[in-house]
C-alpha cells in the first residue's frame, strides 16, 4: 500500500523561539481535507506506517518543536501545549485547514488546546490517549508521580529518567499517596544507559513532560467548538495513566470513548522500535473518520 504514496515535500515555518519542520504528502481529492497525523514528542518519523494506510488522503506530519528537525532557540525550556497548538495552527494555515486530525499520546493534548483556539482549523479529531494526569481522580498523586519521573532524570540523567517514566506510564490504575516517594527503578532493568552523559535537554523529560501531563483543556471551548471531537483510548493499556487520561476526558466532554485496537503505541509498525497492530488501528481511524 504504501508504494502508492507520494514523495513528501518538507517544509520549515518560523515561530517564537522555534523552527518547526513538517512534511506534506499529496493524495487523494482536493475536497478531502487533508489528514494531519501528530504526537508530542513523537515526531515524524513515528507515523510512516500509519501514513501508508491512507494513500488517498494528504497526509501531513511534523516535528514537535525540540524534537527531531524542529529546533528551538533554548533546549532546556520548557514547552506547553499552547505553544505547540500555536505551532500547528501555523502549520495548518500554510497548509490550507481544515484538517483531520489524528493526534496520541503528548500529541493529543496538544490537539485538544488547539481545537479550544482554533475550531475553525479542525473538521474532526480523534485524539489518542491524552496522558492528562491533572484530569484524574487520584490527579494529585499522579501529578506528583510525573514529578518524581523528572527528578530522577534531573539528579541521574537519561537512562534514569527514562526507566521511571517507564515504570510509571506503565502502572495500571490510581496512584497511592506514597507511589511519587518510593525508590527510582534500576535504569539496567530496563535496558537504559546507567551512565549520566550529563545532558538535561531531552525533549520528553526536560522540555514537555510536567506542561503536557499537568494541562488542564478548556473543556467549554472544547463543547463549544464545531470540530467533532472523538476521544480514543487503546483496548490492551486499560488503567494506564494515558489511557484513564482519555476516559477522563470522554466523560468530561459528556461522551464514551472509543476503543482502538491494541496499547499506546497501536499505530506503530515498528517505529522506534515498538510495533502495535497497525492495520487493524488504520482501520479503525479510517472507520471513525469516515462516520456521520
Amino acid at each position: 500500500m504504501g508504494s502508492t504514496m507520494t514523495e513528501a515535500t518538507t517544509r520549515a515555518i518560523e515561530a517564537p523561539g522555534a523552527t518547526v519542520t513538517y512534511d506534506v504528502r499529496a493524495g487523494g481529492s482536493p475536497e478531502t481535507p487533508p489528514l494531519f497525523l501528530i504526537g508530542s514528542p513523537m515526531g515524524a518519523s513515528g507515523f510512516g506506517t500509519l501514513a501508508s494506510h491512507f494513500p488517498d488522503r494528504t497526509i501531513i506530519t511534523y516535528d514537535p518543536r525540540g524534537a527531531e528537525r524542529s529546533t528551538k532557540d533554548d533546549p532546556t525550556s520548557a514547552s506547553n501545549p499552547d505553544q505547540h497548538a500555536d505551532d500547528l495552527h501555523r502549520i495548518i494555515q500554510e497548509v490550507g485547514g481544515p484538517v483531520d486530525l489524528f493526534a496520541s499520546s503528548g500529541g493529543a493534548v496538544n490537539a485538544l488546546a488547539l481545537v479550544a483556539k482554533h475550531p475553525e482549523d479542525v473538521r474532526i479529531l480523534v485524539a489518542h490517549e491524552p496522558p492528562l494526569a491533572a484530569m484524574l481522580p487520584d490527579s494529585e498523586n499522579a501529578k506528583a508521580a510525573i514529578r518524581a519521573i523528572q527528578s530522577s532524570y534531573q539528579n541521574g540523567g537519561f537512562g534514569a529518567g527514562m526507566a521511571h517514566f517507564i515504570a510509571i506510564t506503565s502502572h495500571r490504575g490510581e496512584f497511592p499517596e506514597d507511589f511519587a516517594s518510593q525508590p527510582a527503578p534500576d535504569p539496567a532493568a530496563f535496558g537504559m544507559p546507567t551512565e549520566d552523559d550529563g545532558n538535561r535537554t531531552d525533549v520528553l523529560l526536560a522540555q514537555n513532560i510536567i506542561g503536557t501531563t499537568h494541562y488542564e483543556p478548556d473543556f467549554d471551548a472544547l463543547r463549544r467548538a464545531s470540530t467533532r471531537i472523538i476521544i480514543a483510548a487503546g483496548a490492551e493499556s486499560q488503567g494506564e495513566m494515558a489511557n484513564r487520561g482519555g476516559h477522563a476526558v470522554a466523560e468530561r466532554l459528556g461522551q464514551q470513548p472509543e476503543i482502538f485496537p491494541s496499547h499506546h503505541g497501536g499505530f506503530l509498525g515498528g517505529e522506534h522500535g515498538w510495533g502495535g497492530d497497525p492495520d487493524a488501528f488504520a482501520a479503525k481511524l479510517r472507520d471513525v473518520l469516515e462516520e456521520r
